[in-house]
């Protein structure tokens, strides 16, 4: 028999798709809706299709979370197939997911279910999740598991810079960063997600510069921390990206790196060339 824990996560994760095959994870698909079009991210739509056609386009997506009928269908096949559940999700402060989950479970009373609200969203969801993966695979329980993600989720960050707030304005998703709406144009924000929600760091005033502001404070915050996950998140920037983690790499011994895209649905409220660093420092379930 495998796991008797089953991993679900929602895609504004979007871990390397080598994980999903090789650990099993579970998918919730967020949707984006485009000119009457529903397309569920990471089946239907991919992110480089996503920035294609953004490009492209003279109309904007909008996104919906995963619905609790989907959470519902994907937790009776794996009650069905004898696993308990834990999901592992986005921040409840940025999108609806965590609440269609918990609605969800509420439809099994009597099911060992349990989903944790991550307070994060991106790599920060899923190095913590991770941990969960390995728990599961040397058979730890659903609350053993539950406890590993909650402990990690603690070590990790996410610092990140886009290249306009106005992706983030027009989706609601600004938080605290409202107040730097109006500054300059040329001003590149560096932007935290902090306690759930995007909040301002600092402005640099060029792309470099914010580029290279990023590696730095991720260095900052890591300190002699170990071990470190790191993995660098863009929105069709991915030479960027290998740029910025090669910075940290090259100060910091990394456990585990990563460079992956931002999902179609978290793409859609940060616009194209947002490059991020999500990391976990100083926490590793097998230490």
């Amino acid at each position: 028999m495998g796991n008797k824990v089953a991993i679900i996560t929602d895609s504004t994760a979007y871990l390397p798709r080598d994980w999903i095959d090789k650990y099993g994870i579970k998918i919730a698909p967020s949707v984006v809706i485009w000119d009457g079009e529903e397309l569920r991210d990471w089946y239907d739509i991919t992110a480089k299709d996503f920035f294609a056609r953004l490009a492209k386009s003279s109309t904007m997506p909008t996104t919906s979370q995963p619905t609790p009928a989907y959470f519902k269908s994907l937790y009776e096949e794996l009650l069905e197939s004898g696993h308990d559940i834990l999901g592992v999700h986005i921040s409840h402060k940025l999108s609806g997911t965590f609440s269609s989950a918990e609605q969800a479970r509420a439809m099994f009373p009597d099911a060992n279910i349990q989903n944790v609200d991550t307070l994060s969203a991106s790599m920060g969801e899923g190095w913590p999740l991770l941990m969960a993966v390995k728990a599961a695979q040397d058979g730890k329980s659903l609350e053993e598991c539950r406890a590993v993600v909650e402990e990690a989720s603690k070590f990790t960050g996410i610092l990140l810079t886009v290249e306009t707030l106005e992706f983030l304005h027009r989706g609601g998703r600004i938080g605290g960063a409202q107040r730097l709406l109006g500054t300059a144009l040329n001003f590149k924000p560096i932007l935290a997600v902090l306690d759930g929600r995007i909040e301002p760091v600092e402005r640099v005033r060029t792309r470099k510069k914010s580029l290279n502001r990023l590696a730095e404070l991720a260095i900052e915050k890591i300190g002699d921390s170990k071990p470190v996950y790191m993995g660098a998140i863009h929105a069709n920037a991915p030479e960027d990206a290998e740029m910025v983690l090669e910075m940290v790499a090259e100060k910091v011994p990394l456990k585990a790196r990563l460079v992956t895209d931002v999902a179609p649905t978290v793409g859609t409220h940060t616009g194209p060339g947002t490059v991020g660093l999500a990391y976990m420092a100083g926490y590793d379930y097998r230490s």
